[in-house]
């Protein structure tokens, strides 16, 4: 498809990341454990700074709700060893779904949008415990079982610094990025990497958790900046 084939079809790409993640949401805070964990690690969420009810919450769920999410919040997956191994595959579920509707019904993904789907889903897989690092207060009261309760605050650090730069040396090689953007790329996640290991402060971990959000984002806009 031409470019502008694929400009016509954002909307609706973007109206389907929205929808799951409304969804995802939705179902994510309402239970009475995220509640309580909330309170401890995220006070300005709706629920528990009063701006909804778990029930408002339940009824506007019912709308959306997939099985997959109820699997995931219901029977509590998401509280599990294997729940970034659940969030990976969501996210490559969600990703190529996204890339099919952006490239159209008479067209199909190439094999190496399909390895691009699934490289994204390893990135997410060994580093979405970032966002655990700041939450290990409400998660070990919930007995929730994370990379950084489970193998050690110092060893979850390790191997997400190490991650970060060996996904954005990958990412970069993948799709032969130009050396100022391989530049920007890695330098972000080494000063990601830096912080994880030196800034160990719940605040500071949330902060260094919104700049990973970034590197995500950077990652996303790979194939924008590719020679590949």
């Amino acid at each position: 498809p031409s470019p502008v084939d694929i400009l016509k079809r954002c909307p609706t790409v973007l109206l389907f990341s929205a929808y799951n993640l409304l969804t995802f949401d939705l179902a994510n805070q309402r239970s009475p454990e995220s509640i309580a964990e909330d309170r401890a690690n995220k006070p300005w969420r709706p629920i528990p700074s009063g701006k909804i009810t778990p029930e408002k919450t339940r009824q506007a769920l019912l709308c959306l709700l997939p099985v997959a999410l109820w699997y995931y919040n219901d029977l509590t997956a998401g509280d599990s060893v294997f729940r970034d191994a659940i969030i990976a595959i969501s996210y490559g579920l969600f990703n190529l779904a996204s890339l099919r509707l952006a490239i159209g019904p008479h067209n199909s993904a190439t094999h190496r949008g399909h390895a691009w789907t699934a490289l994204i889903s390893a990135v997410i897989l060994t580093t979405m415990h970032i966002q655990d690092l700041k939450d290990q207060a409400g998660d070990r009261q919930r007995s929730r079982k994370t990379v950084p309760l489970l193998s050690g605050d110092g060893v979850a650090r390790l191997a997400l610094a190490f991650c970060v730069l060996f996904w954005s040396c990958a990412c970069a090689s993948f799709w032969q990025l130009t050396w100022r953007t391989y530049a920007l790329s890695v330098g972000l996640s080494g000063f990601i990497a830096w912080r994880v290991l030196r800034k160990r402060e719940a605040r500071e971990d949330a902060r260094t958790w919104r700049l990973c959000c970034l590197w995500h984002s950077m990652l996303y806009a790979g194939p924008l900046f590719g020679r590949a």
